[in-house]
């Protein structure tokens, strides 16, 4: 009797650990949630993955210029508590000749929760650096202008991270975000 009580109990632990090895994919989701600190930290990895699917974008001004952005690489700035997106700048433009010149730009963001979208978002971006290729002058010091706006513009409100419903509940607790920290290698928030 002892034998069969014996492997009954191993089939049964055997079974929960399987049960145990398939159960980490939800998990997954779930790994920058610390609900015992009440915080979620997104890793610099994670941000950029989710940047680089936005890209590349690109914007009309003035009915004249098409400014675009691509290639985004996520900058983190712990002290300043902020954001920064750097990437290849083109501006194009019958009136230009060659007809497009690119460049590079900067540009540094404070950071805010979007509760409706669950989503967090650059807020109040400005262009700390932008650089021309081939183009000096007055004409360069129009388009730097030209360029930091749109540029300022199309970042403004790009979601970092979304969250969705399923990861922000946990039984029958729904949680907000609150107060968000930028870190070295990534960006913490608050679960209230």
């Amino acid at each position: 009797m002892r034998n069969r009580s014996s492997l009954i109990s191993r089939r049964v632990l055997l079974r929960a650990l399987l049960a145990a090895a398939a159960a980490p994919a939800p998990f997954a989701a779930l790994a920058g949630f610390n609900f015992f600190t009440s915080e979620y930290t997104a890793s610099r990895e994670e941000l950029q993955a989710q940047i680089a699917k936005r890209f590349p974008v690109q914007q009309r001004y003035a009915e004249i210029f098409t400014v675009g952005l691509r290639d985004p690489q996520l900058g983190l700035d712990a002290k300043a508590n902020r954001a920064a997106i750097t990437a290849v700048l083109s501006i194009a433009s019958p009136l230009l000749r060659p007809s497009a010149v690119e460049g590079v730009v900067s540009v540094s963001s404070a950071l805010k929760y979007d509760a409706p979208a669950r989503a967090l978002r650059l807020d109040q971006p400005k262009a700390e650096r932008l650089e021309l290729q081939g183009v000096t002058g007055r004409d360069a010091e129009r388009l730097q202008q030209i360029g930091a706006l749109v540029a300022q513009e199309m970042l403004h409100g790009q979601a970092l991270r979304t969250f969705t419903a399923e990861e922000l509940t946990v039984g029958r607790k729904t949680y907000e975000i609150g107060d968000i920290t930028v870190q070295q290698d990534g960006i913490k928030v608050e679960l209230k």
